[in-house]
């Protein structure tokens, strides 16, 4: 699963906007693709087909020690006892990460009483901008910050390579005014601190260029999110 990701993410690199435009298309009207073994009943087609949804080998997620946007130094161990759902967000971005943002507050939302059971985050993909002010600036923007449980993580660019490099996520920056491009995926995190599913955020583009996702489409990923937790919940 990994080797698929680390191909998918030199694709990404290679032309990410003709990714998702294809990822969003084939979401809305291709054919429905075979259900992935190992995902629970619970978790309908639509969803999985939607979010790209694949389980992984049950193994220990890479851990990690990083600072969130609070200024608080939280190791992934930590966590321990709850669900998290981690993805990889630059606080610059304007494309596909304010998606996944508010599919992250969807997600809480619909989630209910549970989400205290439930951990959002995201660790930083941009060396440009990696302070502590530039985690919590982006939180607040995108109204992450109505998430008791979540954590944008930030640190040096050693720390955050390591991480980068431990979940198989590419990242291209080439100056801090640049686009940074990167793998756009999203871990489901058991309560023991296993990996168990990925997941693969996607964004339409208007002639514009500015990125969307019809609001249906924003709806069932934050439903879909908050269902692989709760089967994780048990």
């Amino acid at each position: 699963m990994r080797a698929f990701w680390a191909a998918l993410a030199a694709i990404i690199l290679a032309g990410a906007a003709v990714i998702t435009v294809v990822a969003v298309v084939h979401a809305r009207s291709g054919p429905s693709l075979a259900r992935p073994e190992g995902v629970p009943a619970s978790v309908s087609d639509a969803q999985i087909n939607l979010m790209g949804l694949s389980p992984v080998p049950v193994s220990p997620a890479p851990g990690f020690t990083l600072t969130d946007q609070e200024g608080r130094t939280l190791s992934l161990s930590s966590l321990r006892g709850k669900v998290v759902v981690l993805e990889f967000m630059d606080p610059h971005c304007t494309d596909i990460c304010p998606i996944v943002s508010q599919e992250y507050v969807d997600a809480y939302r619909d989630l209910g009483p549970l989400a205290r059971q439930v951990v959002f985050a995201a660790v930083n993909v941009n060396q440009y901008h990696a302070a502590v002010a530039d985690m919590m600036a982006y939180s607040r923007e995108q109204q992450l910050t109505t998430i008791p449980s979540w954590h944008f993580f930030t640190g040096p660019l050693p720390d955050l390579r390591k991480v980068w490099d431990g979940y198989q996520i590419t990242v291209q920056a080439t100056g801090p005014t640049a686009d940074i491009v990167h793998t756009s995926a999203v871990y489901f995190i058991d309560p023991a601190g296993r990996e168990r599913f990925v997941a693969a955020p996607m964004a339409d583009h208007t002639s514009s260029g500015a990125s969307y996702l019809p609001a249906g489409q924003l709806t069932a990923w934050g439903q879909g999110i908050a269902q692989v937790a709760r089967t994780l919940l048990g």
